[in-house]
């Protein structure tokens, strides 16, 4: 015979809310486990393009190279009206 027990109080609605607040409890502490990560990794990519770019900026300063300057402006295109 099975126990009918545990499946009634599975049921009640103070049971069921429980369940729920736990559940999203436990997403809310997986998220906020993910966004502290993805925050660390962008901060260790960050100082790491930073160190490159003051690389890159001393070495080009040991060669006697002038900055690198801006790309030129593209120009505007002319916009063609075809009438038929």
């Amino acid at each position: 015979m099975t126990d009918s027990k545990p499946r009634a109080a599975i049921r009640t609605q103070t049971a069921q809310r429980e369940v729920w607040e736990q559940r999203t409890q436990l997403v809310k502490k997986e998220m906020a486990a993910a966004s502290a990560a993805n925050d660390a990794k962008t901060i260790r990519l960050k100082a790491l393009r930073l160190e490159k770019e003051r690389q890159d900026a001393e070495d080009a300063a040991q060669q006697g190279a002038a900055p690198a300057a801006a790309p030129a402006a593209k120009r505007a295109r002319v916009k063609r009206i075809v009438v038929r």
